[in-house]
Parts: C-alpha cells; structure tokens; sequence
C-alpha cells in the first residue's frame, strides 16, 4: 500500500475517569492469589502495567467514541458535513444491530451522503479503519474519513476476576492474565486529502505500509460466548494463550517489519520514531529485541493506560505528539500485532 493524497489531520481521545491500579485488582484476587500462594506484585511485575482505566458501570461506547471525534473535528476545524466516511473500529459493539457508527454519525452532525460503518478486527481496528478510509481518500472518492474506537475492559475483567477465584487453578490464570491488562478509553483519527481545514495546519502525510496475516493461529484467542454460536444462556468470556500469541506474534511482525522496510524503501537508521499496539512489557521487549530497534525511539502508554484495544495505537500517538516525542520531520511507524494473527505496519511522514 502507498499514498500519495493522505494526511492525518487531527487525534481526538478520552480518557475513562476510574483508575484501577494492578494492586488493587490483585487484592480482588486474593482468595486465588493465596490458595496459590502468589505474593503481591506479581501482576505489574509481569506486565508492566501499574494501572488501567474503567469507565463508569452505566455508559455506551458510542457516547465516548463520538467525544473523541467532536474533539478531532475540532482540532482540525472542518465542517462535519465534509466527512465522507466515519467508521466505528471497536472489538466491543453498543449492540449487533444497527451499527455503532451510526449513533456515533448522528451526534457528530454528518452529512447525509457519508459512509457511515462499523470495522472489527480485534486490537487492529482503528488500524484497519485507517486503511480503508485512505484507499478511499486517495481514489478521490472522499475528501475526508473519520476513524473512531472506543473499549471497555470493566464488565470482562470483573467477570474473569470471578471465574479465577473460584476455580483457583494455575493453569486457568494462565489462560486469563491477559485480560487483567485491560483498560478503557476512545479515540478518534481525522484522515483527508489536505484540501480542508486551515492552510497552516501541521499535517502528518500517511505514505502507505504492509498487512500480512497468520490466520492458522486465530483460536490462540477468544473474546466472546462461552458456547459455541450465538447461545441465549451463555456468558461472555476471554481466554489467551499468551506465551503462544506472543511467540507467533513476534514471528509474524519480523515477517511484515521486512516487508515494511522494502514497501517503503526506508533508508537505514529510518524509522526515526515506533509507536506500537500496547501490551505490556513483555510483548514490547521481546518485539522490539526481535526486530533489532532501539526502544529509545519508541513511546509507551501501557503502565498507566493497560492494554485499551483498538484505542492503544491511535492514543498512543495522539499522546506522544501531545508530549512532543514525535517532531516535525519524523518518519513515524505504526505498529501493531492482533489476535487472528493479524499484523499492520503504517508509515507517517510526521
């Protein structure tokens, strides 16, 4: 993939108000952790992630996610009206009919002819929903896309937290760890052409990236009914093969960081900055080992936001464009490995 008429314009984020840190979620633990005999600490120790986000037990996905835009639209300074596209990415939905996209459309004020569409692929969907808004953008098909996620971790981590301490086994904590790195947030990515909005804004061109897939390992994780289908008397459950997903995971990004760096013709010491899906530490040290990068170029968010999906990536670097890690000039890559496996690498003239 490669783009000539491509720009992130603008990043739009909310933040979930409940901070949840790891000692706390361990001391809901504590009848597992002391049937195991686990000592505190064990969690952050693990993953690195010192807390996470929840929102309140009464919202919508939608609500937060259309924040987030409102915010996008309002840093970039375009009417509504010219977005040609939105598209809702979150691996959770407000419901299976209609699509999120559209309660989200209707409080952002679109316009009557846009593409209005939910996208799912696990924590790569915002990702996902980039791509297809900028093969739509540089068709010239729309002057702009606005790509929007929001995830919710407390309602899955509070159930799982249950199913651990009443089974107290080892073997199922080890399957369920990774959940307790969810967190909660929205964000929201404003592509165009560069034809709108102020003549002085600072825009990120996208210039393209790769996708490749290892989709002989999609039951290495499961979000979704404990029976098979969709049963009415079944609960909602996760389950990772972490170390599995891990390993296979690294695998494949040294497959598509290959290809990335052919696609894009990237000279050496390029990319200047990463910013990857947020996992936790062990995911990001073994990656970043594997493909040889410097972890100095890259920013984290996963010690104090958890593992938030398909918001991590585009929050991430709304974050560290806010801090100014990511500089004018910069050649940008954004990475990120899902569950399917899935892995996309985009890169971003900063």
């Amino acid at each position: 993939m490669k783009y000539s008429r491509v720009y992130i314009e603008s990043f739009g984020y909310e933040l979930a108000p409940h901070i949840v840190t790891s000692e706390e979620i361990e001391e809901q633990l504590k009848p597992f952790f002391d049937s195991a005999g686990f000592g505190p600490g064990q969690l952050e120790a693990l993953t690195g992630i010192k807390e996470r986000r929840f929102w309140d037990v009464d919202h919508t996905l939608g609500e937060h996610a259309a924040a987030a835009g409102q915010k996008a639209i309002d840093e970039a300074g375009i009417d509504p009206k010219d977005i040609g596209a939105l598209t809702f990415c979150g691996v959770g939905q407000d419901g299976f009919e209609p699509a999120t996209s559209c309660s989200i459309a209707a409080k952002l004020n679109l316009g009557p002819d846009a593409h209005i569409y939910d996208v799912k692929s696990a924590c790569l969907g915002m990702v996902t929903g980039m791509v297809h808004v900028a093969n739509e953008i540089e068709l010239g098909n729309i002057k702009a896309g606005l790509v929007v996620s929001c995830e919710t971790a407390r309602q899955i981590v509070e159930s799982t937290i249950v199913e651990i301490n009443t089974r107290k086994s080892i073997g199922f904590y080890k399957d369920t760890i990774a959940t307790m790195t969810g967190g909660s947030g929205a964000a929201a990515v404003l592509l165009t052409d560069g034809s709108l909005g102020s003549p002085d804004t600072r825009r990120h061109a996208l210039k393209g990236g790769v996708v490749q897939n290892s989709i002989q390992h999609h039951e290495l994780c499961y979000w979704g009914f404990e029976k098979n289908g969709m049963p009415t008397d079944s609960r909602v459950i996760m389950r990772t093969k972490a170390q599995e997903v891990l390993e296979h995971g690294v695998a494949l990004g040294i497959k598509t960081y290959k290809r990335f760096r052919q696609e894009l013709n990237l000279a050496h010491g390029k990319p200047d900055k990463f910013i990857g899906h947020q996992v936790g530490e062990g995911h990001h040290q073994l990656l970043y080992k594997a493909l040889g990068l410097d972890r100095k170029k890259d920013f984290t968010t996963f010690p104090f936001l958890g593992n938030v999906g398909s918001v991590s990536l585009p929050i991430t670097a709304a974050i560290a464009d806010e801090r100014g890690f990511l500089l004018p000039g910069d050649f940008v890559a954004l990475m990120g490995i899902g569950s399917g496996l899935n892995c996309y690498m985009l890169g971003v003239e900063w």
